[in-house]
């Protein structure tokens, strides 16, 4: 199954990282860099290094952006089996990431934070960077950056546009940015429904109640399941032309309903 949720957990805060694996979510992004002040860089780094070498689990890392002067001693992290991906916030170039690939043991993956104008340019180019597994919405940053003023229909061209790359690319669907609140799952669910609707795999959380409503959000509804059953069922007799709830299917629509029941069978 695809990860659905990717929830972030500061560095500076290891009492948080194992309630962090508990809380249900899909992938723990251990976040070196906008979670980190400054002032306390090297030793929440320290503390990553220590609790990465006992966890036998695996874990994302958000390093420190290109051209920081933490993000090379971040990358040497990397070298942990603990660490699946790497997260490269403001990613802006392929060159970039293939820097950075080079620093991956074999398995590691790239997930490139896109939170720029000039990575929004720039993100087909880095989806071919063999190594990134999907691309990844920073919204908050990017409406900074480009002087946007809000994250609903007003960045729905963004995901759109990262959607359409990311097929093009063979990549998973991409991953939605966060939702501010908190402590309103209603406003959880309804950003991972619209998230869904344009194609999103997946949505970045920054606090464990969201977990729940965004790994439920995208899951298939049992009135899709139900629906893809019956037109798996009037194609499977084959005469002729099939219509289900009086809509004809064909090739498109019976490919659809064979990717919402493969989905459906992989939750868990």
């Amino acid at each position: 199954m695809t990860d659905r949720s990717y929830l972030f957990v500061p560095g500076d805060r290891p009492e948080r990282f194992d309630k962090a694996l508990a809380s249900g979510a899909h992938a723990i992004v251990i976040d070196l860099e906008d979670a980190v002040q400054p002032a306390h860089k090297d030793t929440a780094r320290a503390a990553v290094r220590d609790w990465l070498a006992t966890t036998g689990k695996t874990v994302v890392l958000r390093v420190n952006p290109a051209g920081t002067p933490w993000h090379d001693a971040d990358c040497e992290l990397l070298s942990s089996p603990a660490v699946a991906a790497v997260m490269l916030p403001k990613a802006e170039s392929a060159a970039q990431l293939q820097a950075l690939a080079g620093r991956l043991r074999e398995g590691q993956r790239l997930l490139p934070l896109m939170e720029t104008v000039a990575g929004h340019f720039a993100v087909a180019a880095m989806a071919r960077v063999p190594q990134v597994q999907r691309l990844v919405f920073g919204t908050v940053d990017f409406m900074a950056d480009a002087g946007i003023r809000g994250d609903a229909q007003e960045l729905d061209a963004v995901r759109t546009q990262l959607v359409l790359v990311s097929r093009l690319a063979g990549l998973q669907a991409p991953v939605d940015g966060v939702t501010l609140s908190t402590d309103d799952a209603a406003q959880v669910a309804q950003d991972t429904q619209r998230s869904r609707r344009f194609g999103m795999g997946g949505k970045l959380c920054i606090h464990p109640k969201q977990v729940a409503p965004v790994n439920e959000g995208f899951a298939p509804t049992e009135r899709e399941i139900d629906w893809a059953r019956r037109v798996v069922a009037a194609l499977a007799e084959g005469r002729g032309a099939v219509t289900v709830d009086g809509k004809l299917v064909d090739r498109p629509v019976e490919l659809q309903a064979k990717a919402i029941l493969t989905e459906a069978a992989g939750q868990g």
